[in-house]
């Protein structure tokens, strides 16, 4: 019989935890913590000449200080476009058009919007955290399977320490993002 090696196994469960924390990391930018970032606009689109593009690929986005957004559209014709799209989209801020630019004003999150956004932030760290442990018990039934096509059981025994150990150190990242934005979130 072959001898089964467990790092493929062990590779492909790190790499699915790599991907959830890389989705988490995603997620958490996207959340609006009372300051302006650029990443809030990450997921408003806009029509041009008939294709859908982000906002980014038709206007100059840029944080002139911490509680604005300023677009700066490159064409006159997509200011409509944009303040359209910004008011249909989930940021729940209403944008303000000078001719020139397109100012953002962000509000300073009330204690109750502080709180359900840090709700939604543990909310998605423990979808992270599920994902992580269905990589490791993937990986690990993996492994025992493997003893019966002739992997050592001693071999097994380390492969599965080992995973645990990736494990381990996934669920720490997971916490350490949670952590850090939350704190973001309670800032005032």
């Amino acid at each position: 019989m072959a001898n089964i090696e467990p790092k493929p196994i062990l590779d492909a469960a790190e790499e699915k935890m790599e991907m959830a924390l890389i989705y988490l990391d995603e997620t958490l930018s996207h959340i609006r913590a009372g300051r302006a970032s650029t990443k809030l606009l990450d997921g408003i689109r806009v029509d041009y000449y008939g294709s859908t593009v982000p906002v980014s690929n038709v206007a100059n986005i840029s944080i002139p200080d911490a509680r604005t957004i300023a677009i700066t559209p490159w064409e006159k014709s997509m200011f409509r476009e944009i303040e359209r799209a910004i008011i249909n989209s989930e940021l729940g801020i209403t944008p303000e058009n000078n001719g020139e630019v397109i100012r953002l004003c962000i509000p300073p999150l009330t204690e109750e919007r502080r709180k359900q956004l840090a709700k939604q932030c543990k909310a998605e760290a423990e979808n992270a955290r599920v994902s992580v442990r269905n990589a490791r018990r993937d990986a690990i039934e993996t492994l025992k399977k493997a003893i019966k096509n002739g992997m050592p059981e001693d071999i097994e025994k380390d492969a599965e320490g080992q995973a645990q150990k990736v494990h381990d150190k996934f669920m720490k990242k997971i916490d350490d993002a949670y952590a850090a934005k939350e704190k973001e979130i309670m800032a005032v």
